[in-house]
This record gives structure tokens, C-alpha cells and sequence, in this order.
């Protein structure tokens, strides 16, 4: 018998260390995290600070052209937290689910 987790993941994801700003919506300190991958769906980030299971984020990062099929775009996201995982070295693994992906204006130099 197999012991093997199905994938549950709808989109291919792309394994990326991106600088990603986090702002949970209960009121705690912003945070700059980093990603380890991404789709268009979701994200997994280590952060130094413990977020909760369930938390609402509100996060500001670039998608890479991989996700976004042309440019990379800066983007604004309202995020769900779907499972945290404990400290690992890198601090703490988060997972999330886009309930909302804004693209930002680029802003003429």
C-alpha cells in the first residue's frame, strides 16, 4: 500500500526565491518573507514570525513571467493561510491560496 500524498495542486508551480511583503489582516506587524514556490493559485513562504492556520494576508510581491506568461508583473494579493509548518531553519513555512490577485500600474521612469 502506498503512503504517497496526491498531488492536489491544479497548476504547475515554480520554484522561486522572491522577496514577497506580508501584512496579516489582524493587525500585526508587516514583514518581508520569502518564497520557495508559487502558481497562479497560491504561494509557500518561510517567514520568521509564526502565522496562524486560517489567517487572512494581504501581500505585495512580483509574479515572474513564468506565472504570468509574458512579464513580470507586481502584483497585490488577499491570501488565505492553509497550513503552516513548524520552524526549519529557514523560519516558519507557510502555504496560502489566492482569494484575490490585483495587478499593480507600473509606474513610468
Amino acid at each position: 500500500m502506498s503512503s504517497t500524498k496526491s498531488e492536489r495542486r491544479s497548476r504547475n508551480r515554480v520554484e522561486v526565491r522572491l522577496p514577497v511583503t506580508v501584512k496579516p489582516k489582524d493587525g500585526s506587524a508587516e514583514q518581508i518573507a520569502y518564497t520557495r514556490d508559487l502558481s497562479a493559485q497560491g504561494i509557500f513562504f518561510y517567514s520568521d514570525s509564526k502565522i496562524t492556520e486560517g489567517s487572512q494576508l494581504e501581500m505585495v510581491l512580483i509574479l515572474p513571467k513564468e506565472i504570468t506568461a509574458g512579464e513580470r508583473k507586481w502584483v497585490c494579493c488577499q491570501a488565505s493561510v492553509v497550513r503552516v509548518e513548524a520552524g526549519t531553519g529557514q523560519g516558519f513555512g507557510v502555504a496560502a491560496v489566492f482569494d484575490r490577485l490585483d495587478v499593480m500600474p507600473e509606474i513610468p521612469q
